[in-house]
């Protein structure tokens, strides 16, 4: 398998799993992650997906360039058009998913966290669109949300510069949320770091992911949205319970409903 999945309650972990291709993206790890992402997203139980790569040196260096290398160019069409539909579910999932990034983030990979929701990196992470210096632009959707995350002058200059930066840098520009000190666990601190989304209330966690997300659109339509997602939480038992233990003085039991 191209991609090992563990379970822990509520979180899912996937793991890019070809670490003697630096976890590059073949055709068939990005099918692999299309037919995961189907089946978590279909799975009421999941509250949260870990994205992460095997190893230390690579969360993922990208395209595999040596299955590349032999492809046509309508075969190289037909692989951007796949990343769209296999991997679209990273950015849309009913659940947050974060990318847990153990090492270096180069082209597609860079592209693939940034299609996650949130990135948390080890302290000896890189992060870079080089594709420029190779004659071609991130398309994997590079080009469109990294102007969402950095703005687009800054963006502008990592892709046209193919510049490299560490995780201080990019926790500095707001492309990671979180640096894990070095030595630490990676995925330890980043289960920690999720507990509050774990724990919390389902209704809430999923509708307020709904509502950020539709930040995008314009802002009366985004707040037409903010009020639709605020109201499946009005009428949970969720939210009931949360005023039943603030009497209470104890800590809520949310069940999702």
């Amino acid at each position: 398998m191209t991609v090992k999945v563990t379970r822990d309650g509520g979180l899912s972990v996937l793991t890019l799993d070809r670490p003697d291709r630096r976890n590059a993206l073949s055709r068939s790890v990005v099918l692999e992650l299309g037919r995961l992402g189907r089946q978590l997203t279909a799975d009421p139980t999941v509250r949260a997906v870990v994205l992460t790569g095997a190893g230390d040196q690579a969360f993922c260096a990208g395209a595999d360039l040596k299955e590349r290398a032999g492809m046509s160019d309508e075969e190289v069409r037909a692989q951007l058009r796949s990343y769209r539909m296999e991997l679209g579910w990273l950015g849309d999932a009913p659940f947050p998913v974060v990318a847990a990034l153990n090492g270096a983030a180069l082209g597609g990979g860079l592209e693939l966290a940034l299609a996650c929701d949130l990135r948390i990196a080890a302290a000896h992470a890189v992060l870079a669109l080089p594709e420029t210096s190779l004659g071609i632009i991130p398309a994997a959707g590079g080009t469109q949300r990294l102007p969402r995350v950095v703005g687009s002058a800054k963006a502008l200059e990592l892709i046209l510069l193919a510049t490299r930066v560490d995780a201080v840098e990019a926790l500095r520009l707001g492309l990671v949320n979180r640096v894990v000190p070095a030595g630490s666990d990676l995925l330890a601190e980043t289960k920690t770091w999720l507990a509050p989304v774990l724990d919390g209330a389902p209704i809430a966690q999923r509708a307020a992911l709904e509502a950020v997300r539709a930040s995008v659109l314009p802002l009366a339509e985004g707040l037409e949205a903010e009020l639709a997602a605020y109201e499946r939480c009005l009428t949970s038992e969720d939210r009931r319970e949360a005023l039943r233990a603030f009497a209470e003085k104890r800590k809520p039991k949310f069940e999702g409903r």
